[in-house]
């Protein structure tokens, strides 16, 4: 992407110009309802459904799914503010994708986008300085006049973003248009792109509010309760955009060796290799069965508290681990390979850009385990929700078990504790919420294995390719096997 900032004679225009490409992949999973499947279909099922399709479409090219992802995330924050989301959700909620920007009842589907951050506060968005000014009268619905400084903005060409600025009573969440009402442009400066690591495709920004045109959604000084929900959301697609990433390295790395040879015999022929191989089919599948399982939290929660409960801390929980292993797992799928998966023509290296950007956007690692603290002290009912899940696989394995007497351990230690060990606590919960999930819906191969080698005192340890003796090798492999005649390039 590219910024221009003036038209050929001066005026401002602060747009930003994609590849066609990235137009064609946003108009693709626009069509196909990634952003919006669970409020155009609230079924059982629709959140599963989604998060089913943005796992595969995150493999193709994975910076365009940011926009997509708080397309779909800001629903939630806006029904805060029915004036506002009756007449923005049927063009949020659209499957036509239109590019222009241009005044939003001249579109037929809008796209949405977030800017939360700045550079004093980062993730704590409570020091954020930005302004916010009453045009007359104040309170939700009603008019206000920002004024800042938003050092992070992902996809600044998007129709409208939700914001956050401080008010006589704190930090309160605004709905900013790039159109005004009487079809002029709102003041909506952007600054620069940012020159990221990964995700280039997606033109992260930072921004300037100039009295800058904005409606107030929600009570006042409770900005970070309303954002909270599109937040929750964008969580939940940073794990599965993971998932997705692991998947696609594993397909790699598994059609690479199905073809190589050394020391005269194919890779995948190689014991040690085989080590490899089933140890990084583990860890994918750990990963999608869980990112499947907490979309069925997010299909049945608003119909069931227990559900809730658990999706509110298992959101967190799967968010930390998930995306802190994913680039572990990039990087191994890459060494698979040898130097081939370290030169530009092959899509590891943008895989492995790519990914560690899911576990620093939306609250990084320590930020997830404060989360998960949190949940358990202000909401009580969280942790036996979660305990009543692990438990529903108590009795399948040894290894299993010792691990949850630990974890139940845990969780009543002091709150110094837990804070100075929160990332142990977490890893705990995350693979004890992997390994209940294999071992009642997946393979009996696959669950053994990965209890053994990740659970317990007997453990083989976090490096891949450790898989302890015993592990059915080859029934993991031919089941993480994939059509040989299609990898994507």
């Amino acid at each position: 992407p590219e910024l221009h900032t003036h038209d050929r004679y001066g005026h401002r225009i602060d747009e930003v110009r994609y590849h066609p490409s990235y137009h064609e992949l946003m108009r693709t999973s626009v069509e196909a309802g990634i952003h919006a499947l669970p409020w155009n279909h609230p079924q059982p099922g629709a959140h599963v459904a989604r998060v089913a399709k943005h796992y595969m479409m995150s493999q193709i090219e994975a910076g365009h799914m940011c926009p997509i992802t708080m397309t779909f995330a800001v629903v939630p924050a806006l029904d805060a503010q029915p004036e506002i989301a009756v007449d923005w959700l049927p063009r949020v909620c659209s499957h036509e994708y239109d590019p222009e920007l241009k005044p939003p009842q001249e579109k037929a589907g809008c796209i949405m986008g977030m800017a939360m951050t700045e550079k004093q506060g980062g993730s704590d968005v409570r020091a954020n300085s930005t302004t916010a000014r009453p045009l007359d009268k104040e309170g939700p619905g009603r008019v206000y006049f920002l004024t800042g400084h938003k050092w992070f903005c992902s996809a600044p060409m998007s129709d409208a973003f939700l914001t956050l600025a401080q008010t006589a009573k704190g930090i309160t969440c605004f709905f900013v248009p790039r159109y005004l009402p009487d079809n002029t442009r709102n003041n909506f400066r952007i600054q620069r792109l940012k020159d990221k690591l990964g995700n280039r495709s997606n033109a992260s920004s930072e921004i300037e509010y100039a009295n800058t045109w904005a409606v107030m959604v929600g009570e006042e000084g409770r900005g970070v309760p309303t954002i909270i929900e599109m937040v929750n959301h964008t969580r939940l697609d940073c794990m599965v955009g993971s998932a997705g990433l692991m998947r696609q390295a594993l397909v790699q790395a598994q059609h690479h060796c199905s073809q190589r040879e050394a020391f005269g015999k194919v890779l995948t022929d190689q014991p040690l290799m085989q080590q490899v191989l089933a140890d990084l089919a583990l860890e994918s599948e750990a990963a999608t069965t869980l990112m499947l399982r907490l979309a069925r939290g997010y299909d049945e929660s608003p119909h069931d508290e227990t559900q809730a409960s658990l999706t509110r801390i298992l959101t967190a929980v799967a968010k930390f681990w998930v995306c802190k292993r994913g680039p572990a797992m990039v990087y191994e799928a890459m060494e698979c390979l040898g130097g081939v998966g370290y030169v530009e023509e092959n899509v590891l290296p943008r895989l492995y850009r790519e990914i560690p950007l899911s576990s620093i956007w939306e609250g990084s690692g320590n930020v997830m385990c404060l989360d998960v603290l949190r949940a358990m002290q202000r909401e009580p009912q969280t942790i036996p929700a979660m305990v009543d899940e692990l438990g529903k696989a108590k009795g399948m394995d040894k290894g299993y078990d010792a691990h949850l007497d630990q974890l139940e351990s845990m969780l009543t230690w002091k709150v110094e504790d837990l804070e100075r060990n929160a990332r142990v606590l977490v890893q705990h919960l995350a693979l004890a919420a992997q390994a209940a999930l294999l071992m009642q819906h997946g393979s009996a191969e696959v669950a053994q294995a990965f209890c053994n080698a990740r659970l317990g005192a007997g453990a083989s340890g976090l490096l891949f390719g450790t898989l302890p003796d015993g592990a059915d090798v080859k029934a993991i492999l031919e089941r993480a096997a994939v059509n040989r005649d299609f990898v994507c390039s």
